[in-house]
Protein backbone atom coordinates (compact mmCIF):
# COMPACT_ATOMS: atom_id res chain seq x y z
CA UNK A 1 0.00 0.00 0.00
CA UNK A 2 1.51 3.44 -0.95
CA UNK A 3 1.81 5.97 1.82
CA UNK A 4 -0.37 8.62 2.45
CA UNK A 5 0.72 12.30 2.74
CA UNK A 6 -1.64 15.00 4.47
CA UNK A 7 1.01 17.22 6.58
CA UNK A 8 4.29 18.42 5.29
CA UNK A 9 7.50 17.21 6.67
CA UNK A 10 10.09 19.70 9.02
CA UNK A 11 12.27 18.48 6.22
CA UNK A 12 10.29 19.23 3.36
CA UNK A 13 9.15 22.27 4.65
CA UNK A 14 13.06 23.43 5.10
CA UNK A 15 13.48 22.30 1.30
CA UNK A 16 10.56 24.55 0.74
CA UNK A 17 11.92 27.36 1.90
CA UNK A 18 15.50 27.18 0.82
CA UNK A 19 14.26 26.52 -2.86
CA UNK A 20 11.62 29.31 -2.94
CA UNK A 21 12.78 32.04 -0.74
CA UNK A 22 13.44 35.48 -2.94
CA UNK A 23 11.72 33.92 -5.87
CA UNK A 24 8.67 36.18 -6.20
CA UNK A 25 4.98 34.10 -6.33
CA UNK A 26 4.61 30.58 -5.45
CA UNK A 27 2.23 28.70 -6.86
CA UNK A 28 0.71 25.28 -4.95
CA UNK A 29 -0.77 22.64 -7.00
CA UNK A 30 -2.68 20.50 -4.63
CA UNK A 31 -3.70 17.05 -5.51
CA UNK A 32 -6.37 15.52 -3.39
CA UNK A 33 -8.26 12.70 -2.54
CA UNK A 34 -11.19 13.04 -0.31
CA UNK A 35 -12.32 10.40 2.45
CA UNK A 36 -15.79 8.82 2.04
CA UNK A 37 -16.68 10.36 5.12
CA UNK A 38 -14.97 12.70 6.91
CA UNK A 39 -13.23 11.64 9.91
CA UNK A 40 -12.89 14.18 12.58
CA UNK A 41 -11.10 12.15 15.64
CA UNK A 42 -9.47 14.38 18.09
CA UNK A 43 -11.19 17.39 16.42
CA UNK A 44 -14.09 17.72 17.78
CA UNK A 45 -14.47 21.27 17.88
CA UNK A 46 -15.18 20.89 14.34
CA UNK A 47 -17.13 17.93 14.22
CA UNK A 48 -20.41 18.90 12.02
CA UNK A 49 -23.60 17.64 14.11
CA UNK A 50 -24.38 14.63 11.43
CA UNK A 51 -21.55 13.08 9.39
CA UNK A 52 -19.95 14.72 6.09
CA UNK A 53 -18.28 13.25 3.31
CA UNK A 54 -14.28 14.12 2.70
CA UNK A 55 -15.86 16.33 -0.36
CA UNK A 56 -18.05 18.48 1.99
CA UNK A 57 -15.57 18.31 5.18
CA UNK A 58 -13.22 20.08 2.07
CA UNK A 59 -15.53 22.53 1.40
CA UNK A 60 -15.91 23.43 4.39
CA UNK A 61 -12.15 24.11 5.35
CA UNK A 62 -12.00 26.55 1.89
CA UNK A 63 -15.10 28.45 2.98
CA UNK A 64 -13.02 29.23 6.38
CA UNK A 65 -9.57 29.33 4.41
CA UNK A 66 -10.44 31.60 1.92
CA UNK A 67 -10.90 34.54 4.02
CA UNK A 68 -7.47 33.85 4.97
CA UNK A 69 -5.96 33.68 1.66
CA UNK A 70 -6.92 36.61 0.50
CA UNK A 71 -5.86 38.93 3.43
CA UNK A 72 -2.34 37.09 3.02
CA UNK A 73 -2.57 38.54 -0.84
CA UNK A 74 -2.52 35.28 -2.15
CA UNK A 75 -5.57 33.98 -4.45
CA UNK A 76 -7.06 31.10 -6.01
CA UNK A 77 -6.52 30.02 -9.49
CA UNK A 78 -8.08 27.12 -10.03
CA UNK A 79 -10.55 24.48 -8.03
CA UNK A 80 -12.41 22.09 -9.52
CA UNK A 81 -12.79 17.67 -9.89
CA UNK A 82 -9.98 15.92 -11.40
CA UNK A 83 -9.87 13.09 -14.25
CA UNK A 84 -7.66 10.46 -15.28
CA UNK A 85 -4.04 11.33 -15.79
CA UNK A 86 -3.33 11.52 -19.74
CA UNK A 87 0.08 11.19 -19.29
CA UNK A 88 0.69 9.81 -15.75
CA UNK A 89 0.24 5.98 -13.43
CA UNK A 90 -3.56 4.25 -13.98
CA UNK A 91 -3.76 3.31 -10.77
CA UNK A 92 -3.02 6.99 -9.21
CA UNK A 93 -6.36 8.88 -8.94
CA UNK A 94 -7.23 12.01 -7.58
CA UNK A 95 -10.74 14.05 -6.96
CA UNK A 96 -9.71 17.56 -7.23
CA UNK A 97 -7.32 19.84 -8.10
CA UNK A 98 -6.47 23.03 -6.76
CA UNK A 99 -4.10 25.99 -8.09
CA UNK A 100 -3.49 28.98 -5.08
CA UNK A 101 -0.78 31.90 -6.12
CA UNK A 102 1.12 33.08 -2.89
CA UNK A 103 3.16 36.34 -3.29
CA UNK A 104 5.94 34.79 -1.41
CA UNK A 105 6.80 31.93 0.21
CA UNK A 106 6.84 34.15 3.39
CA UNK A 107 3.65 35.39 2.48
CA UNK A 108 2.48 31.54 2.67
CA UNK A 109 4.75 30.71 5.71
CA UNK A 110 2.71 33.60 7.42
CA UNK A 111 -0.84 32.16 6.23
CA UNK A 112 0.17 28.64 7.44
CA UNK A 113 0.84 29.64 10.54
CA UNK A 114 -2.06 32.30 11.12
CA UNK A 115 -4.21 31.39 13.98
CA UNK A 116 -7.36 32.31 12.17
CA UNK A 117 -6.59 30.05 9.19
CA UNK A 118 -5.22 27.05 12.07
CA UNK A 119 -8.48 27.04 14.24
CA UNK A 120 -10.02 25.43 11.05
CA UNK A 121 -7.50 23.71 8.97
CA UNK A 122 -8.61 20.04 10.68
CA UNK A 123 -11.51 20.27 8.57
CA UNK A 124 -8.70 19.79 5.75
CA UNK A 125 -7.44 16.99 7.82
CA UNK A 126 -10.63 15.27 8.30
CA UNK A 127 -11.60 15.54 4.36
CA UNK A 128 -8.35 14.11 2.87
CA UNK A 129 -7.49 10.46 2.35
CA UNK A 130 -4.60 11.93 0.73
CA UNK A 131 -2.93 14.79 -1.03
CA UNK A 132 0.15 15.90 -2.81
CA UNK A 133 1.77 19.42 -2.87
CA UNK A 134 4.14 20.55 -5.31
CA UNK A 135 4.75 24.17 -4.96
CA UNK A 136 6.59 26.01 -8.39
CA UNK A 137 7.68 29.27 -9.46
CA UNK A 138 7.11 31.12 -13.06
CA UNK A 139 10.05 30.40 -15.60
CA UNK A 140 8.01 32.70 -18.50
CA UNK A 141 5.47 35.17 -18.04
CA UNK A 142 3.35 35.81 -21.01
CA UNK A 143 1.57 38.56 -20.35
Amino acid sequence: MMSKHIQASPEAGKRFYQAFHNKGKVVMLNLLKFKEVADYTNLEQLRPSSPVSGEEAYQRYMDSTLPELEKAGSKIIYYGKAGSFLIGPDTETWDAVLLVEHQSVLKFMEFAQNEDYLKNAGHRTAALEDSRLLPGNEIMNNT
